[in-house]
């Protein structure tokens, strides 16, 4: 290539470069070892900071496979790439901070090499974001020997989406993954990314649950306030497609930003969203702490919370009824290696007024200054 074709060409590769910098979308990148060069621009140019989020480059077969969690049928197809995006999806979402557009990239290639091919090169770029999945597929076919001659062939098409609201309740092609829906007009001038969650079935959303959220809010002074519903739990039947639809459009009339997963457990929770301050329940905290939940294993119970608290999460505890029992943090012997990973919400702290609700023969109030003890009672969620 002559002096000035390759001046030409830097000029546009920056051109482009520079517009993706430009974009507020936060990038996850998976490329096999044929796009490797493409990092480098990205790098290259000022902004990246703005835009990469994470870049991996599975270049041996065996680190290939760990990315996928499977022997892919075929190293380079439509199938893998769209697998690699999705794949790069959902890590951009446990990087970026709530409501920041998220993109997934996944590449894989079979470029020229020193030995023949059949079907010549392929190249296969797929791109996740929250609305859809397009890729771009080009077949290049080697002219005659030592022709030096290329033809090539370039589809770009939509894909199947992977993430469209759940399409499926529990685990979607068994990989973790959650969908942020950021209804929220609140802006927030802290820069932390931490999420403040309050997790629940939300059948229906009611005033309660966004006081008891906006009070753990302020006790932390700074992050995301999230609710989130989990379409799997552990206990009951798994949530519809219409279920779920159904509950989100609570939060977008209410202008609250909630997340969809399919983790029913907190230590799985702690793992897509490190870092975090969840909101629960006393009645949860007896769960979390009782050996009978990890087999009757003590040390199993230590093991896993103590990843929890590896990873930056606390728990903000409010009172529940318990038994029959009205209990709050303070009524549980929390092992000492723990006591730092709960937090206490007082009384005091909730908002005057009474909110209550009653759900399948269970009622959800909070009183100014106090909570009030009753079988039929329960605290917020």
């Amino acid at each position: 290539m002559s002096v000035e074709k390759t001046i030409m060409m830097d000029a546009w590769i920056r051109g482009v470069v520079e517009a993706i910098h430009s974009a507020p979308n936060q990038t996850v990148l998976y490329l096999a070892g044929g796009a490797s060069q493409a990092l480098g621009w990205l790098m290259s140019v000022p902004g990246a900071s703005n835009t990469v989020l994470e870049a991996v480059v599975p270049y041996s077969r065996m680190s290939f496979i760990q990315l996928l969690g499977k022997i892919p049928s075929q190293h380079c197809s439509r199938q893998t790439a769209e697998e690699m995006a999705l794949l790069a999806y959902n890590r951009g979402l446990k990087l970026s901070r709530p409501g920041d557009p998220v993109v997934g990239v996944g590449f894989t290639g079979s470029l020229a090499s020193s030995r023949p091919k059949f079907r010549g090169s392929q190249v296969l770029l797929v791109n996740k974001n929250i609305r859809s999945t397009f890729g771009i597929y080009c077949h290049i076919v080697q002219g005659p020997e030592n022709s030096g001659a290329r033809r090539y062939s370039f589809k770009s098409a939509p894909t199947q989406g992977y993430c469209k609201c759940m399409q499926s309740p529990g685990s979607i092609y068994g990989k973790i993954c959650f969908k942020v829906y950021p209804f929220s007009s609140e802006t927030y001038t802290s820069t932390a990314e931490r999420k403040i969650i309050l997790s629940g079935s939300f059948d229906p959303l009611h005033e309660g649950h966004i006081k008891l959220l906006e009070v753990a809010t302020s006790i932390c002074g700074n992050g995301y306030p999230c609710f989130e519903i989990s379409s799997v739990n552990a206990d009951k039947p798994p949530l519809s497609v219409s279920q779920i639809k159904d509950r989100i459009k609570q939060f977008e009339k209410a202008g609250k930003r909630v997340i969809i997963s399919n983790q029913p457990f907190f230590y799985k929770k702690a793992e897509l969203f490190p870092g975090s301050a969840f909101v629960i329940g006393a009645d949860t905290v007896a769960r979390l702490i009782n050996p009978k939940y990890y087999g009757g294993d003590y040390g199993k119970m230590l093991e896993v919370l103590d990843g929890c608290k590896r990873i930056g999460c606390t728990f903000l505890v409010g009172g529940r009824n318990v038994d029959g029992v009205f209990k709050v943090l303070e009524d549980f012997d929390i092992p000492d290696t723990l006591k730092d990973m709960f937090v206490s919400i007082p009384a005091d702290r909730f908002p005057h007024g009474c909110f209550l609700h009653r759900n399948k023969k269970e009622y959800w109030i909070v009183i100014s200054g106090a909570a009030t003890s009753t079988d039929d009672i329960l605290l917020c969620c």
